[in-house]
Formats: structure tokens, C-alpha cells, sequence
């Protein structure tokens, strides 16, 4: 009887382990699975976003009708060629100056299916985690868009916080990865380490959307007590009571890391690809 000494830890898994041998190479069923897998990341990038659709998801969600703005790229190759101009917004005049507590950017990043497939389920949960006190603006849709265009547009806007949820870089394990970037006192010219990031958002494999809103909503009350966003507050939702929020001691370092790193909740895994910033 042969055992299969990696069917467990595939199980327990995503990674592509214990492939196998053919010859020279690797089993044909296991060279299609790459492949297919391949497709799907580079599908998951070009692939455009139906903004009409998802603004109407989101348009139910009770916090305004969307407002949809794009960065200065003219298109995908140009998304891909050059960053800076994603972090660059083509115009904002169509954003309104609401003064709110919470700005939430929703954008395509480096994978619009991810946006399409999570993106208003997300977006309702964090709503719904968020205090009831705190005031949110009407949400802007944002194509061809770098994490930092959410600085011009949480400015815009006049909020104290704003939340950036952007499809992550797709992997060969996973295509359809969100994360949010909370950036505290928006303005242009914030760096990565003013930042912190809940990432690999993606249920049922990955985070799923009440842990990440939770996790959210605590580092939304840890910036507003601390007065900024990134180093200086980490992530200790898993440590303290729900409602107590993360700690803010300064220099302690962020347990969700500024910019990049992954959330940290129970059986969620270790993020799977790179944010889309």
C-alpha cells in the first residue's frame, strides 16, 4: 500500500508541494494546474472593471451614491510601466468636501476581479464594524489606482481617516486577494511607513470580511486615540477584548505592518501575494 506523504500537508496548504516527478520534469497534471493558475493571475491584472456594476453594489450599502475617479494612467500597460502615475489623480472635482470621520477608496489595484468578486461584501462589513458615532462619506470608486491616489482623495474629501481597499498583486496560489490601507490625516506626499494594511482578504481561503472589518475598526480607534497611523499603531485584536482596540503604545511596532504586511487573525495564513501598491 502506498502511503502519500504530502496528501495531509497539501491539505493544509495553498503552496503547490510535493509535486512530483515525470522524467525530467513534473507530472503533466501538475504542469496544466501552473499554467491554468498562470492565466488566472495575469487575467486577474488585465482584466477591466465593471465600475457600473460595482457601483451599484455599493450604492446600496447606505452611505451615498459612489463617485468614480481615475488616475492619470491611460491604460493598463501604462498601469503596469509606471506606478507613479497610478499614485497621481487625473481629477477630483467630482469629489465632495465632506468633512467626515472615514473615507473609504475602493480601487482596482493589481486585481480588478478581486475588487469584483469582494469588494461591496468588504466594504458593507466594514461599515457595518465601524462605531456608530464615526461619520462616513459617500465612497469613491477609483480605476488604474496605486494606494497613495487614496491620499488625494481622502484630502479631498476632508476626512480624518481613509481606508483604501485595492485589489493585491495576484499570486499563483490566489488572484482574487484584497487589502485595506488605512492611512490616518490623508494628504499627499504620506510615505509606506505612515500606513498600516489588513491583506490576504479573499473568504473562504483567506481572511474573511467581519475578521478584516474587526481588525479595521480597532485600528480606526487606535489612529483617532493616537493621533497617526503606521509604526506607531499595531494590531493586537487578538489579544484584547473586542471593542478595546489595538494598542498605541509609540515604538512598540505594528503587529499588522505599516504598508505591507498581513493581517494576523486565527487561521487566516500568511498573506499569499503582494499588496497592489
Amino acid at each position: 500500500m502506498t502511503t502519500d506523504f504530502w496528501g495531509p500537508l497539501r491539505a493544509a496548504t495553498q503552496a503547490r508541494i510535493g509535486l512530483g516527478r515525470a522524467g525530467d520534469g513534473v507530472p503533466t497534471a501538475r504542469m496544466l494546474e501552473f499554467r491554468a493558475a498562470h492565466a488566472a493571475a495575469r487575467d486577474a491584472v488585465h482584466q477591466p472593471l465593471d465600475v457600473e456594476m460595482l457601483a451599484a453594489q455599493i450604492g446600496t450599502l447606505g452611505i451615498g451614491a459612489p463617485v468614480v475617479v481615475r488616475s492619470r494612467v491611460r491604460d493598463r500597460g501604462e498601469y503596469l510601466r509606471r506606478p507613479d502615475l497610478g499614485r497621481l489623480p487625473d481629477d477630483l472635482g467630482e469629489v465632495p468636501a465632506t468633512g467626515a470621520d472615514i473615507g473609504i477608496v475602493v480601487a482596482d489595484g493589481l486585481s480588478s476581479r478581486a475588487l469584483a468578486e469582494h469588494g461591496a461584501a468588504l466594504v458593507a462589513a466594514i461599515v457595518a464594524a465601524l462605531p456608530r458615532h464615526l461619520t462616513v462619506a459617500p465612497p469613491v470608486i477609483a480605476t488604474s489606482a496605486r494606494v497613495a491616489l487614496g491620499d488625494h482623495i481622502g484630502a479631498a474629501l476632508g476626512v480624518r481617516t481613509v481606508l483604501v481597499v485595492i485589489g493585491e498583486r495576484p499570486g499563483l496560489s490566489v488572484a482574487d486577494s484584497l487589502g485595506v490601507y488605512l492611512t490616518h490625516d490623508p494628504k499627499p506626499g504620506r510615505v509606506d511607513a505612515e500606513r498600516n494594511c489588513v491583506s490576504n482578504i479573499h473568504p473562504p481561503g483567506g481572511l474573511g470580511y467581519e475578521s478584516a472589518a474587526r481588525v479595521v475598526a480597532g485600528l480606526v480607534d487606535g489612529a483617532r486615540r493616537l493621533g497617526r497611523s503606521g509604526v506607531d499603531l499595531k494590531d493586537t485584536s487578538r489579544a484584547v477584548s473586542p471593542g478595546s482596540g489595538p494598542a498605541v503604545s509609540p515604538g512598540s511596532g505594528p503587529a499588522v505592518s505599516p504598508g505591507s504586511g498581513p493581517a494576523v487573525s486565527p487561521g487566516s495564513g500568511p498573506a499569499v501575494s503582494l499588496p497592489g501598491e
